[in-house]
């Protein structure tokens, strides 16, 4: 990589919140003067997540997986901040919901699974511990895509089999998930042996903001035309949006005391608590009916208020979690 290069990769990731805050921008800006384009902009969707989901787990070393199995305490308060207080919190939430059932759907899809992308990067800048988090992030995303559906037959009950088809799932599990995590294992594999495998996965690496930025700017751009008269629907769950964050702040940090953590893994488990999956799931909400489209607008909101959100938690979770507590929380 040249200099030039290299110093331009190093500026975007230094300002990699300006960055995805522009794409959404931009991205917005796109979706609302060319409608039109949402339809093809939509079919770009997939690739270019798949892209950055498969430099995303090439920065998680295989070799390293079962070492961090080991890590008991991070791990178990990883999964019970987001598959036990979580939908707790959501549950407490669901009943104020608008009554539309695509809304309430969105809202479900989005808001039950954990994030596993840009969470790394925000907890990083937090002081958090992201190389716990990267190491965590396949458990993440088997242990969500499994349970995921029950999740929704709990909230959902009978109406669930009548709105969603299993087969989109499974489509978007294989092809956003496995397919990704296998390639980046066999380049990490080929890396170990090979200089020329090396050099390809420090250049993939580099893509990581960029790739995050097309996928903001394609997702956003593709969803605003759907928007139609939905707005005040869509508008109306940002404040849920904007809760869940606050409480789930303060649940994590709780959790990580219950764990007795120290403060870069207490970080982490605030950050995986109050980040969702949303370019990860916004494929399932687009596998649902003509009739549930306004669910996928209503993840993409999620990922709007989120970013913003992630900007104010880089600043005030530090003081939440502060590291002059170097022995437990």
């Amino acid at each position: 990589m040249s200099q030039e290069s290299s110093g331009l990769v190093e500026r975007m990731e230094q300002h990699q919140v300006s960055v995805y805050l522009g794409a959404m921008a931009a991205g917005a800006l796109v979706g609302w003067a060319a409608p039109s384009a949402g339809p093809g902009l939509e079919h770009a969707i997939n690739p270019v997540l798949g892209a950055l989901l498969f430099v995303t787990f090439l920065q998680v070393p295989a070799a390293e997986l079962l070492r961090s199995l080991r890590d008991g305490r991070f791990l178990a308060a990883a999964l019970v901040v987001n598959f036990v207080v979580v939908p707790l919190v959501v549950a407490a939430m669901f009943v104020f919901l608008p009554a539309d059932q695509a809304v309430r759907i969105g809202v479900l899809l989005v808001l039950l699974c954990p994030c596993v992308d840009y969470v790394i990067v925000f907890s990083g800048l937090a002081g958090g511990s992201s190389r716990r988090l990267l190491a965590a992030t396949p458990l993440l995303l088997v242990a969500q895509m499994l349970l995921l559906p029950g999740f929704l037959y709990l909230f959902l009950g009978s109406e669930l089999a009548d709105i969603v088809e299993v087969g989109p799932f499974v489509e978007a599990f294989a092809v956003l998930i496995v397919i990704p995590l296998a390639l980046a294992w066999a380049v990490q594999a080929w890396a170990a042996r090979r200089p020329a495998g090396r050099a390809a996965s420090g250049a993939a690496t580099t893509t990581m903001v960029p790739l995050m930025a097309a996928t903001l700017f394609t997702v956003v751009a593709s969803q605003i035309p759907k928007l139609g008269g939905s707005l005040g629907d869509v508008a109306a769950v940002i404040p849920f949006y904007a809760l869940f964050l606050v409480v789930m702040a303060f649940a994590g940090k709780a959790v990580a005391r219950l764990f007795r953590l120290d403060a870069p893994a207490g970080r982490a488990v605030v950050f995986t608590g109050a980040t969702r999956n949303s370019l990860v799931v916004l494929p399932l909400a687009l596998a649902l009916p003509d009739s549930l489209t306004v669910a996928s607008v209503v993840v993409v909101t999620q990922t709007l208020v989120e970013v913003i959100g992630m900007v104010v938690c880089v600043r005030l979770v530090p003081r939440l979690v502060p590291a002059a507590r170097t022995g437990t929380l």
